[in-house]
């Protein structure tokens, strides 16, 4: 088995930390994370692909290993966070990969394809929303949120940020919740008792509208440039609904869409699965 190693970079004078497996000299993927984890949601997966290609997981701004900064000197945005991810792209050697993009890792990961598509040669979306009609009612306190941004209406999802939401969010859809590894949201919710962590994300979420607003230019992109694309999507996810991941078809008339029986963090359950989908759709892809 490849060994998986842990490092970290400077971007910006922030530290990013990342995992980091498989041949240098191998085709590369760059597995984005989503709220509230860090790349260790990945910790099944990449040894599932590592032993044809170069893996590389970092932790976004503000999430898990990586640099905090205070919201004095740091404006937690998506546009800000995709800043940081370019930087480390550009820092880690990955000038051509295929991107694999959950949750937060979407937006952040559409937006650097926006802006070097030159640089994707392929796209996994697993619960990674790009259209209005994958977004569910459960963002309507969200959305009251983005329309009238007021201390009210941010302290009343305040309960996002509590631990038992980041519980449900792992189990909810799930047929077996004995399959599902108290690992991984117990680390998430560690992560997100640090001192500052709430307003940070509550901050993101209000910044969220942007990525709503992107899109039309996401999907521009993808109707231009017609990346290979495989959305494979937890069908009883309570906040992206399937029909976000048909919705890639109307773009890219080749997207393999794949739709399994569980929610949000389908890795937690499938990701053996996964992990056959993906190599056997960048070998199809190349």
């Amino acid at each position: 088995m490849t060994p998986v190693t842990y490092r970290s970079t400077e971007v910006n004078g922030l530290k990013v930390f990342y995992r980091e497996s498989g041949p240098a000299d191998a085709p590369k993927v760059l597995l984005l994370h989503g709220y509230p984890s860090a790349s260790h949601m990945f910790r099944e997966l990449i040894p599932q692909l590592a032993d044809r290609y170069h893996v590389v997981a970092p932790d976004l701004i503000s999430f898990g290993q990586s640099a905090m900064p205070s919201r004095d000197s740091f404006t937690y945005t998506f546009e800000a966070l995709t800043d940081v991810l370019e930087g480390f792209a550009d820092a880690v050697g990955f000038d051509r990969c295929a991107l694999y993009v959950f949750d937060y890792g979407a937006p952040t990961g559409f937006r650097l394809a926006v802006r070097r598509p030159e640089r994707v040669t392929a796209i996994i979306s697993q619960n990674g929303n790009a259209y209005e009609e994958g977004l569910s009612d459960g963002w309507n306190p969200i959305r009251a949120y983005w329309k009238e941004p007021t201390q009210a209406n941010r302290d009343a999802i305040r309960t996002l940020v509590q631990p038992e939401t980041t519980v449900w969010q792992y189990t909810h859809g799930v047929a077996d919740a004995s399959l599902v590894s108290p690992d991984g949201y117990t680390l998430d919710n560690h992560y997100l008792a640090r001192p500052g962590a709430h307003e940070i994300q509550l901050d993101l979420f209000l910044d969220y509208a942007s990525n709503v607003d992107l899109y039309p230019r996401f999907q521009e992109y993808f109707r231009s440039s017609q990346p290979p694309l495989l959305a494979i999507w937890g069908r009883n996810d309570p906040f992206f609904l399937p029909a976000g991941a048909e919705a890639f078809k109307r773009d890219i008339p080749g997207a393999d869409v794949r739709l399994l029986d569980t929610g949000h963090f389908a890795l937690e359950t499938h990701a053996g699965e996964i992990a056959t989908a993906i190599r056997d759709f960048l070998v199809a892809s190349a």
